[in-house]
């Protein structure tokens, strides 16, 4: 494909098709990791919580405690 307005058609096809690619992928881990947290709770675990676990347990673990020791107090404050 030739050059149209500066851009190299083959170039941005390839592009094209590697972001498509991609985004397949993706939306197949996004299937898969539905289907975990479905049968996670077909087991008995409570997806929310599961989900947080994941979530904390993504974060540095100064920033986690740093979260933690706010919450706390935050928590105090609301007689919680």
């Amino acid at each position: 494909m030739a050059d149209i307005g500066g851009i190299a058609g083959d170039r941005l096809r390839a592009i094209v098709e590697r972001i498509e690619q991609l985004e397949e992928e993706k939306k197949a881990l996004s299937d898969d990791i539905r289907e975990i947290y479905s049968e996670a709770k077909s087991i008995g675990f409570d997806v929310k919580v599961l989900r947080q676990v994941i979530r904390l347990r993504k974060m540095d673990s100064h920033d986690r405690s740093a979260m933690e020791q706010v919450l706390d107090v935050y928590k105090r404050a609301l007689d919680m």
